[in-house]
């Protein structure tokens, strides 16, 4: 036993000695006729890493803006933040093509509700650097599509108790975020500080304001978080306005599609919201999909309360089981 463990070692030994002088001679070979030694050997191909993945620079456009607001590229540290951003958020691949598929879903809600409260539409972009478009729940209990604190949300009339919470409803807490968003561009008279003021609060932005002695966003030297705030806004917003020119290649078919629903009129308890989905066609998880705001499986109402509950239309489901 000893001896056929010692011969299948000196075996073991010779082929790892055979392939390493190999792969040497290939790297001599591949020098000497100038080509680059960081290569994949595959079999008997030569790949270069470098020719299937690129990672380049990316050209600063000619000019953003933020709601009319001009952002002053010629600022080179406002150069240097603004090309962060989009490094960060265009290499972040997977990212920022699930953030183009959910936009295409919910973006066109979100616009109506802004242009309905008179915000000017690039807002939507800041819901998308809050939340990634999902009903996310930060560390510090902020919840929906914008990040809405409990207090804030009752402050603005929403209804947030165990049963109902109404910063999962998009068009209501889009309301609410468009309500504080106007109340801080009549402070400030801007709206980029009034978008920075929606992460970092707006007597935060006052604070640093008098403190600094200057009346611009660009002008503000800010903690890390809201330093980057209006930034990655902008980077969004350009990546998905210009996905081609990204490197983002996609038919219509690939995006995440709007379902059409159907609103019913509920101003009773319900005792079981499964049964209640089973009426429509649909099952729970369907309703709650299109209802995250209902937190139970029923509704307690005992003040007779109207609400709309959404009903996605015939045919986009398979029917319930």
């Amino acid at each position: 036993m000893k001896i056929l463990k010692r011969a299948l070692l000196v075996v073991g030994l010779i082929t790892v000695c055979a392939v390493s002088i190999n792969a040497v001679q290939q790297d001599e070979e591949g020098a000497s006729n100038g080509e680059k030694k960081n290569t994949i050997t595959k079999g008997n191909s030569n790949k270069s890493v470098a020719a299937s993945y690129r990672i380049e620079a990316l050209p600063m456009p000619d000019n953003l803006e933020f709601a009319g607001e001009t952002v002053p590229l010629e600022d080179p540290d406002v150069h240097e933040r603004m090309d962060r951003e989009l490094l960060v958020n265009t290499y972040w691949q997977s990212n920022a093509l699930l953030l183009m598929k959910r936009a295409h879903k919910y973006f066109p809600l979100i616009e109506q509700v802004l242009k309905e409260e008179g915000v000017p539409e690039d807002f939507k972009y800041l819901a998308v650097i809050e939340s990634g478009l999902t009903q996310a729940v930060s560390p510090a209990r902020a919840i929906g599509f914008w990040q809405i604190m409990e207090g804030t949300g009752k402050e603005y009339g929403l209804e947030i108790n165990d049963n109902v919470d109404e910063r999962y409803h998009i068009e209501k807490s889009t309301r609410v975020a468009s309500d504080y968003l106007k109340k801080a561009k009549e402070r400030f008279g801007s709206w980029t500080l009034a978008a920075a003021s929606y992460n970092a609060g707006q007597y935060g932005i006052d604070k640093q304001l008098e403190r600094q002695k200057v009346s611009d966003y660009y002008d503000l030297l800010l903690g890390e978080e809201t330093g980057r705030y209006v930034f990655r806004i902008l980077a969004v917003k350009e990546i998905m306005n210009h996905p081609e020119k990204y490197g983002f290649n996609f038919d219509e078919d690939d995006l995440y599609q709007p379902i059409p629903v159907n609103k019913v009129k509920v101003d009773t308890v319900v005792k079981d919201f499964p049964d209640f989905a089973e009426k429509f066609g649909i099952n729970y998880k369907i309703l709650k999909v299109h209802n995250p705001w209902l937190r139970d499986d029923h509704l307690k109402n005992a003040s007779r309360k109207t609400y709309y509950i959404d009903i996605p239309e015939e045919g986009y489901y398979p029917p319930a089981k």
